[in-house]
């Protein structure tokens, strides 16, 4: 994981020759008169308009949440006879203190392998790698942990903290740190796929209040903080991980099951415990800033030099954070080809030192704290392909309260198609496309041809949705659809709880091309009577429900990613630019 560039000296060039979102006043949605002066048929019913009120959130101060010390030095890996003598010595009455719980694991995607080949050596060996580790607790922000009947999400978090022998050199060395590299890691239901979402460390979010554990087992509540960076998620005003969790779910809908904190350190000891990462460069980069310099082509890259390749962001692309993640999504792939390579596997000597390098420089949330518990992770973990796993970033455009952007924003609705890929478990790979079956009958419904979409005639009302829905959804699909013979009529008789399209025979293939515009599922289409507009004429009936998002979001996630998120399956090999 990577950490974030600084202007400060690091402790030398580390080189090893050439490889080395407010309350609205609820008013009736009026009916408005589509183009060529069409009226509605009857007014709007009376005010039934459904409105939000936004939560405002205190700016005090908290003491910190504390993280637990590291256990003492780590001895060498026993042989069976002293794994036998040392089961034998633990009574089973006996308890670990809880200051003392350590946990095993660097990555979901990435020791999962050494966890796998770790499973059946000595149990008094994953003790002892217990102890380099250290955990924080969740503060209730996750799922309370992961479970082998559905899909597995992990937070990785990579810290800019300056923590970790030979790191307080790069500057900014008593910063509490941030949340600078930020991954959700998706393990599919059948574990057959993975996806690995980067969140820009420069994003523009809001972080919520976030209740703390204290090391003496009080709680404090950490104030939120609206229209903030997403990197103070973690560090800034005493935020621990569980608070990162949290502002990620706020903004994904995710609900993370684990998170896992690695430093500077990290990159370091796991590059050199593979013997070298590979990467690959299309043009020569000297970076002043990261200090690595390398030629075009590819290069075997390790310790300092592996830092300085995932720092490193003025000389690839446009010399932005979002460059950076590109880089360090590709040495992460590498990684994960090199930790699951035959020639790592087979050799004891880097699986230890894997587990040793992984294990200390790693923190994790401590529902992870039990040995039983990490090995079943690590296992569900392991039956995953690394060429199955895809890299992705969420979809961002600038800032555009900045006369000179250096933050950005959700590309909506682009985010939130992905946001709903991965809480729907859709593969962002081609192993396996998992369409939700449906009865035939339903499903049938959208087959058929598709009239224009300035032929579909339709009323829109609301039922159930928010505030303005059915005025927003007019204005959209009269604007941007092509949709012109449409027209708002106000609130439904009745609020439902999913949108629906109800249509007459002869009208099916304008209600399959309302349902194609509007992402609606095939349940949604009502075959029935149709209704008739101000013209007299059949027309379809939209009735927006609960479930309904906005004007130009799906309601059930799409096939695949929008075509302009970027996006690298970790078995490919990719230059930096």
């Amino acid at each position: 994981m990577r950490l974030s560039t600084s202007d400060g000296q690091p402790p030398g060039n580390g080189r090893r020759g050439s490889a080395a979102r407010s309350r609205q006043v609820p008013d009736r949605e009026r009916p408005r008169r589509g183009p060529g002066g069409e009226r509605p048929r009857r007014p709007a019913p009376a005010d039934r308009e459904r409105d939000a009120d936004t939560e405002s959130r205190p700016s005090r101060e908290a003491a910190p949440g504390q993280r637990r010390r590291r256990g003492a030095e780590p001895e060498p890996p026993p042989g069976r006879a002293a794994s036998r003598r040392a089961d034998g010595r633990k009574g089973r009455g006996q308890k670990q203190k809880s200051g003392k719980k350590k946990v095993l694991l660097w990555t979901g995607g990435v020791l999962a392998f050494v966890m796998v080949a770790l499973a059946a050596s000595a149990y008094a060996y994953l003790e002892h790698l217990k102890g380099n580790i250290n955990s924080v607790a969740d503060d209730g922000a996750g799922t309370g942990g992961f479970s082998k009947d559905r899909a597995i999400n992990v937070l990785l978090i990579g810290t800019d903290k300056r923590s970790g022998e030979g790191n307080q050199g790069y500057g900014d060395k008593d910063s509490p740190g941030h949340a600078d590299t930020t991954f959700i890691l998706h393990v599919s239901k059948d574990r057959s796929n993975a996806t690995a979402l980067s969140i820009p460390r420069d994003l523009i979010t809001d972080i919520p209040d976030c209740p703390t554990q204290q090391e003496d087992g009080t709680e404090t509540v950490i104030p939120g903080k609206q229209s903030t960076k997403f990197n103070e998620s973690l560090g800034q005003g005493e935020r621990t991980p569980s608070c990162t969790m949290r502002t990620v779910t706020e903004l994904t809908g995710i609900k993370m099951d684990h998170f896992m904190v690695a430093d500077f350190n990290a990159v370091k000891t796991l590059s050199s415990a593979v013997g070298g990462v590979d990467v690959c460069l299309a043009k020569d980069i000297d970076d002043p800033d990261s200090h690595l310099k390398l030629s075009k082509g590819t290069h075997t890259i390790e310790g300092e030099e592996a830092l300085a390749f995932v720092r490193t962001r003025h000389s690839v692309g446009f010399g932005g954070d979002l460059s950076r993640i590109e880089i360090q999504q590709q040495f992460l792939s590498s990684l994960m080809r090199k930790l699951s390579s035959n020639d790592t596997l087979t050799s004891p000597t880097k699986m230890f030192a894997l587990a040793e390098a992984g294990t200390k420089a790693l923190t994790v949330d401590s529902t992870l704290a039990d040995i039983s518990t990490l090995r079943d992770l690590g296992m569900e973990l392991g039956k995953l392909d690394p060429k199955n796993l895809t890299f992705a970033t969420v979809p961002v455009k600038d800032n555009p309260a900045e006369p000179t952007p250096v933050t950005v924003v959700l590309d909506d609705p682009k985010a939130q198609s992905v946001f709903q890929m991965v809480r729907e478990d859709v593969s962002f790979t081609a192993v396996k496309k998992k369409e939700k079956k449906e009865k035939a009958a339903v499903a049938a419904r959208l087959k058929g041809e598709r009239a224009d979409a300035s032929e579909v005639r339709v009323d829109v009302y609301n039922g159930g949705a928010a505030t303005g829905s059915a005025q927003t959804t007019l204005t959209w699909l009269q604007n941007t659809q092509g949709v012109v013979k449409s027209t708002q009529l106000g609130n439904a008789p009745e609020e439902l709880a999913k949108t629906t399209v109800e249509y007459g025979e002869d009208e099916a293939p304008q209600a399959r091309k309302l349902a194609d515009l509007m992402g609606l599922p095939a349940s949604a289409l009502k075959p029935g009577d149709s209704v008739s507009n101000s013209q007299g004429l059949p027309a379809v009936k939209l009735t927006l429900g609960r479930d309904f998002k906005g004007a130009g979001i799906p309601l059930v996630a799409p096939k695949e990613a929008p075509k302009d998120v970027k996006k690298v399956s970790a078995d490919k090999t990719v230059c930096a630019k």
